[in-house]
């Protein structure tokens, strides 16, 4: 099959859309991406050997704009319509495969009305506008927070299952605030730095690179020694360390610690989109295999009490919330419509 693969803005999307091209590259199908010059597409994917083409329109986001800027991004959302609608015909596509976002909408709306099926992966627990909007005209929506026929298990690096185990106590513990780093949650992180050395727990710490210098020099005036990493590819690696995290809940980084057996406390980003990452996390918290807080005061001695609890049930009820080869399986599912 001729697959496309549009969406992006941000890396939660972009390693969707990642995932899912090299799982349908791996069963011999070709593969395009249709992007924005905007947000991070060009990053990801401007050099990429993954793609038989890339094409980034001129498009950004609508929703943060207002008056004249509103109808200017939908005027370039417009052009790029037409531009998908032609990459669409040229490239002869079967499907065009969405992972949402902004970059998204150009080639998702031109594959409806060029009659092209339409596949939308949702990453989060509340659906985004774009894709509730084109939801009622896919061919196929896939969710990891949904049961039934929509449900898939969410695409996860293999590398996250085969390091997994059942974590029993807490030796190491992993602060992750996200590729932007969080500075509520590095602040917790050094509040607790002094109680985390007395009881024996090694500290990894992602903070971002703004805050890179600001949390070494923090620590090395505690005298403890801890793993900084503004920004780091090896968090596969540094999670497979870890026995416990704290995390915002951010699609991507709450499906890699399920995968890996890490239990967590979730503190969500309070100005996400739809409070999103809140649901994701209770998602987590139904299944109870986890803790969520909204970052305030008090938030310390709360998770020294879910450090410091029996953690061992939590982390062996991760791996029944999701198998691994989720991208290869969402890829078997477009399949079969074809078949």
């Amino acid at each position: 099959m001729n697959l496309i693969f549009t969406g992006g803005g941000t890396g939660g999307h972009l390693v969707i859309a990642l995932s899912l091209a090299e799982a349908a590259a791996s069963r011999g199908h070709r593969v395009v991406f249709i992007g924005s010059t905007s947000g991070q597409d060009r990053q990801w994917f401007g050099e990429s050997t993954l793609f038989e083409a890339t094409h980034f329109l001129d498009t950004t986001g609508v929703v943060n704009k207002s008056g004249l800027g509103k109808l200017g991004a939908l005027w370039k959302i417009v052009k790029a319509v037409v531009a998908s609608k032609a990459l669409i015909r040229d490239f002869q596509a079967d499907a065009v495969v969405s992972v949402g976002g902004f970059s998204a909408a150009p080639a998702a709306l031109a594959a409806l009305i060029s009659k092209v099926p339409l596949y939308i992966h949702e990453q989060n627990a509340v659906t985004g506008k774009l894709n509730r909007l084109l939801r009622p005209y896919a061919k196929g929506f896939y969710s990891s927070y949904e049961e039934g026929e929509n449900h898939c298990d969410y695409p996860v690096g293999e590398g996250y299952f085969q390091n997994a185990r059942v974590r029993s106590e807490v030796k190491t513990i992993i602060f992750l605030g996200g590729s932007q780093g969080a500075k509520f949650i590095n602040d917790l992180a050094l509040e607790l730095a002094l109680w985390l050395h007395e009881v024996g727990i090694h500290i990894i710490h992602q903070c971002g690179l703004k805050e890179e210098e600001r949390v070494k020099t923090a620590y090395l005036e505690l005298g403890i020694h801890a793993e900084v990493y503004g920004f780091t590819t090896q968090i596969a690696s540094l999670i497979a360390q870890s026995d416990f995290a704290v995390s915002r809940s951010g699609a991507s980084t709450l499906w890699e610690l399920c995968a890996a057996g890490v239990p967590a406390f979730y503190i969500p980003f309070p100005y996400a989109a739809g409070d999103h990452q809140y649901h994701n996390a209770q998602y987590i918290l139904k299944n109870d295999c986890g803790w969520c807080e909204r970052q305030g005061e008090g938030i310390a001695e709360k998770l020294k009490a879910a450090i410091t609890s029996d953690i061992a049930a939590k982390s062996a009820a991760l791996s029944s919330l999701i198998l691994p080869s989720g991208a290869a399986h969402i890829i078997e599912k477009i399949e079969n419509n074809f078949s």
